[in-house]
């Protein structure tokens, strides 16, 4: 095959790193899906993400078909990804509310009308490097929502301030295969596969910068309480004084000895008019 031709090196080794990264990028989702398998709930996890990842696999592999050369690469990684986002919606329709089964069907349906379109229609009204550098650019576009995807993800951590959603694992791999598949293209002087993976580089840096900054709210919590109770000990300082508490002690002490001598007073007094009386 030409692909493994000596005159493409950079090509296979580019390659290669793409299939064996995004092979980590598919499994990635597997802790949560075996969760969700074994509290039998989704978990308010959606659908989306894996709708537009199976719906790219597939016009991705339609393309590297059409395309021919050194395109196995592009087959194998493709074919892999939708056996494996087929499997995730499986098991997400099988744990999911009513109404998220609703929304995942009909997910699926629009990419199954999507792919007959783009596959029939190119197929009738366009032929040869026409047909393959439009549905090249398709391609790049659903890239674009695949990369795009999870910032539904990312708008729920920034929300919740938790990173419970999104694992680092997931970002670290979507960054890495970004960049080999980047590399790739650049060696197959493929625009449509070198665009894509631009924004996908940057889109993993943001996210894993944003797991970084959200991935310790306990610790944060805590030193708000901790801030809170010293700023209250400080005010508590400043508003108790040794010399308030002297002046309180001697101020009761005055009106202690005032109180005796009103009593003594009084007692002299009723005398006075006993006497006053009794004459």
């Amino acid at each position: 095959m030409e692909l493994f031709d000596v005159h493409h090196p950079l090509v296979f080794v580019f390659g290669l790193l793409g299939n064996i990264i995004s092979t980590g990028v598919y499994f990635a989702p597997l802790p949560t899906f075996i969760e969700i398998c074994k509290r039998k709930s989704t978990m308010g996890f959606q659908s989306l993400p894996y709708v537009v990842s199976l719906l790219s696999a597939l016009l991705w592999l339609f393309y590297a078909f059409i395309k021919g050369g050194d395109t196995f690469l592009l087959i194998s990684i493709n074919t892999l990804g939708i056996v494996i986002e087929s499997l995730y919606i499986i098991i997400f329709l099988m744990y999911a509310t009513p109404h998220a089964k609703k929304q995942t069907i009909k997910g699926l349906s629009g990419v199954m009308m999507l792919c007959l379109v783009v596959s029939l229609g190119t197929f009738f009204s366009l032929q040869g490097p026409t047909r393959v550098l439009v549905v090249g650019w398709i391609c790049v576009g659903i890239s674009v929502c695949v990369f795009a995807a999870p910032l539904t993800i990312v708008f729920e951590v920034v929300r919740t301030k938790s990173v419970e959603f999104m694992p680092l694992s997931l970002s670290c791999f979507l960054t890495l295969s970004a960049t080999a598949w980047f590399a790739y293209g650049m060696a197959l002087k493929d625009i449509c596969v070198t665009v894509p993976n631009i924004l996908g580089f940057l889109l993993g840096i943001f996210q894993m910068g944003l797991y970084a900054y959200y991935k310790n709210p306990e610790k944060k919590q805590a030193n708000c309480k901790e801030h809170v109770m010293i700023n209250i000990s400080k005010l508590s300082h400043t508003e108790v004084h040794p010399m308030d508490s002297d002046r309180s002690s001697q101020a009761a002490e005055d009106v202690t000895k005032s109180t005796d001598d009103d009593r003594v007073g009084g007692g002299g007094g009723g005398d006075q008019t006993h006497r006053c009386d009794v004459d």
